[in-house]
């Protein structure tokens, strides 16, 4: 199926853009008041929901309108959800060690670019799939559904995964193992990260469903990098490993893509 862009589309750019500097500069003026940058990561899932709310307002009159409900659905649940689950957590924690460690050194400008600058520019360049999306006005087709599906499994297991490490982090610590290796855990040391790469890939593939959706694939591949290999799973893992419990853990448990446990 294919589809064309028309100047609507590239007239909600700058829109777009500016939903995610408003919901930027709100959650700066947050972590002034929080007195840590942490709260960027409540912040993350809001962003593409500021994009995708934009996009939909935009697009009225110009997508196909199942797409265009599909779209700000899939992005809006998930979003939603990532925030909500994120500012639980942080509830009377301090900063992130992460970003202690990364902002160490730098000036508040540099703050400001980087915390705040970078994540906005990548949550508004990986976020292209649902831009283009809305603006395509060819009927929903196979794909689409296909995609809605996967992103329904990636939901899944980001709010189990999410849950079952609440239970554990419940249990008083003489009655828990070491490492949180049960559920979906035993299968994956990153379920909700391999849940957020399922997200953005089904979002994709219901852009893709019609040319030139499939040209933003390189949202979705920049999500999954930083998931598996950058700032997620990376970083994370750079000090759970310093726990020898953490590290058998990682020996015989997937890094991303559930797989059965490994033997000992």
């Amino acid at each position: 199926m294919t589809s064309t862009l028309d100047d609507a589309f590239w007239g909600s750019l700058p829109w777009t853009a500016l939903g995610v500097v408003a919901v930027l500069a709100v959650t700066y003026a947050a972590s002034k008041v929080a007195g840590k940058h942490a709260v960027i990561d409540v912040a993350w899932g809001l962003l593409f929901c500021a994009v995708a709310v934009v996009g939909f307002v935009a697009s009225g009159g110009h997508g196909d309108d199942v797409r265009r409900w599909l779209l700000l659905v899939l992005v809006l649940v998930w979003g939603v959800r990532l925030a909500v689950h994120i500012g639980r957590r942080s509830i009377g924690a301090g900063e992130d060690p992460r970003y202690e460690e990364f902002l160490r050194d730098r000036g508040e400008l540099g703050v400001l670019a980087v915390v705040y600058g970078l994540q906005g520019v990548l949550a508004w360049v990986i976020s292209a799939p649902v831009q283009v999306g809305m603006f395509l006005d060819a009927p929903v087709g196979a794909l689409a559904y296909v995609g809605a599906v996967l992103w329904l499994v990636g939901l899944l297991f980001e709010g189990v995964g999410d849950w079952q490490l609440e239970q554990y982090k419940a249990r008083p610590k003489d009655e828990r193992p070491p490492v949180m290796d049960e559920g979906l855990w035993q299968f994956t040391r990153h379920p909700n990260y391999f849940g957020d790469a399922c997200v953005w890939v089904g979002i994709f593939l219901v852009a893709a469903d019609a040319w030139p959706g499939a040209l933003t694939v390189f949202g979705p591949v920049i999500m999954v990098y930083l998931l598996a290999f950058g700032s997620g799973k990376k970083v994370l893992e750079r000090r759970m490993a310093k726990r020898p419990a953490y590290r058998e853990y990682m020996r015989r448990t997937s890094g991303f893509f559930p797989l059965p446990p490994r033997k000992a």
